[in-house]
């Protein structure tokens, strides 16, 4: 993915991890940050996007604001550490965050080349939780832009961090979640749902003003889509017993083994669902060559912290969980050119989305997934309405699965009541900070009982001596 076409094509990478509500070690983090990338990639890619689940603890993420910088802070510094590391000579010009936004534990951040930046001329975002009564302890939330280029050309891009229900047994609840986040995650002009927490990079000024002002879902005619997150779809319908512990897959197993994890992935729930059209309604996915990225052990990311964690080599082990299938929890995919789009060329250049990488990176101590990334290369033509004839092509940017929910603002802003109400009881019992806030309280309270009960005493005193 080098820059011979920069001027034609666009250059995303696209990484999804789950935190596992802790801080990540920053410098392991940036030291595999792009290992997807192609070794001969010669200049950053014009657009990153981290897709974070489980990002902080409930507590802080459901609070927000000031409580969520650390974490995602983090990121910020990894982010500039790797780009120095790994292009020193271009100038300095290293990664703006020119889109921060959560909703609950997910939390979705775009960076834009420096070089670049200007090109963003607008940005949209939005939020939904399908969690326990709509909160955000599981959701999807979305960013869409407009990149400039050309004569007065912008192209479209969707960009949606999800993390939807678990457990093995659960693959219609995961269908039914995907179907509440094409029905209730809505962009809408910026400013209307502001940044209420405050962790919004301050980048307005490189921003021109928002063009947009009418509701749109996930899915937009002229938009490019891609869908990142842990998604939980398991290699299973039921939890593993003991005896099939000895099917987990290994590094050390060849393709013909029946413990060769592509014999695993067979039974993917992602894939059957996508086939029968239940879920994810139109999208598509590289091919997987990569192991599961869930559920490592406790063992496994004890051995990552002192460096011993398998790299998928042969001489490896692959340290599972012993009661959850190893499965491909985390997932990217995308929406593809458009059926009129697909046979139109410019310059020659067929327009499609070109995989240029797709795997798991390795895993950090921090968590019990394996972030995934997505290299891809999107030419810069923007997607032209369709013509009259094939306007009632099945296409889901014309026609989405399933309508946007006419309740979604109000039941976002009545999950949001809840979770400050829930993020604030946790906070008082579940940290320090908080319990002494909830004992100096108590105290304050218990010391102006006593001193009312003092002055009202005296008054009494005083009334009989009168």
């Amino acid at each position: 993915m080098n820059n011979t076409t920069a001027e034609k094509c666009l250059n995303a990478y696209i990484l999804t991890f789950n935190c596992a509500r802790n801080l990540i070690p920053t410098d392991r983090f940036a030291a595999h940050l792009f290992d997807v990338l192609p070794p001969d990639t010669a200049t950053a890619p014009e657009i990153l996007v981290l897709s974070l689940q489980e990002v902080a603890p409930i507590y802080y993420a459901f609070l927000g604001g000031s409580y969520l910088v650390p974490y995602l802070s983090a990121f910020r510094q990894a982010v500039g550490i790797a780009t120095r590391n790994r292009w020193p000579r271009d100038g300095g010009w290293g990664y703006v965050n020119v889109v921060t936004h959560h909703c609950g534990l997910t939390a979705l951040m775009v960076f834009v080349r420096g070089d670049v930046v200007g090109n963003v001329s607008w940005t949209d975002t939005a939020e939904v939780g399908v969690g326990l009564q709509d909160m955000g302890n599981k959701g999807a939330v979305g960013v869409r832009l407009g990149y400039a280029h050309g004569d007065n050309e912008t192209t479209e891009l969707t960009f949606v961090a999800a993390h939807i229900a678990p457990m093995e047994h659960a693959y219609e609840r995961r269908n039914q979640d995907w179907r509440r986040i094409v029905e209730r995650l809505v962009f809408t002009k910026s400013g209307d749902n502001g940044d209420a927490e405050g962790e919004q990079e301050d980048t307005a000024h490189l921003l021109q003003p928002n063009r947009r002002s009418v509701e749109s879902g996930i899915f937009s005619p002229r938009s490019h889509l891609f869908f990142a997150g842990d998604l939980n779809y398991r290699t299973s319908d039921v939890p593993p017993t003991p005896e099939d512990h000895a099917q987990y897959p290994q590094p050390h197993a060849s393709l013909s083994d029946a413990s060769h994890h592509s014999k695993l992935f067979q039974n993917d729930q992602l894939t059957r669902e996508l086939r029968a059209k239940r879920t994810l309604h139109g999208l598509s996915e590289a091919p997987i060559t990569f192991p599961p990225t869930y559920k490592y052990s406790e063992e496994a990311q004890k051995a990552a912290l002192l460096g011993e964690q398998a790299q998928d080599g042969p001489g490896d082990t692959w340290k599972w969980a012993t009661r959850r299938w190893p499965s491909w929890c985390d997932r990217i995919l995308y929406l593809e050119y458009p059926p009129w789009m697909t046979a139109a060329t410019k310059n020659g250049v067929k327009s499609a989305i070109q995989v240029q990488g797709y795997d798991a990176l390795p895993l950090f101590p921090t968590s019990d997934h394996r972030a995934v990334a997505l290299a891809v290369t999107v030419p810069l033509r923007a997607i032209a309405s369709p013509p009259s004839q094939i306007s009632d092509i099945d296409d889901a940017r014309l026609h989405p699965p399933f309508p946007i929910d006419p309740s979604w603002r109000a039941r976002r802003e009545s999950a949001r009541a809840k979770e400050l109400v829930v993020g604030g009881l946790a906070y008082l019992a579940l940290t320090w900070e908080g319990n002494g806030i909830l004992l100096a309280t108590v105290a304050g309270i218990f010391g102006g009982w006593i001193v009312l009960r003092s002055l009202l005493q005296g008054e009494v005193s005083g009334g009989l001596e009168i």
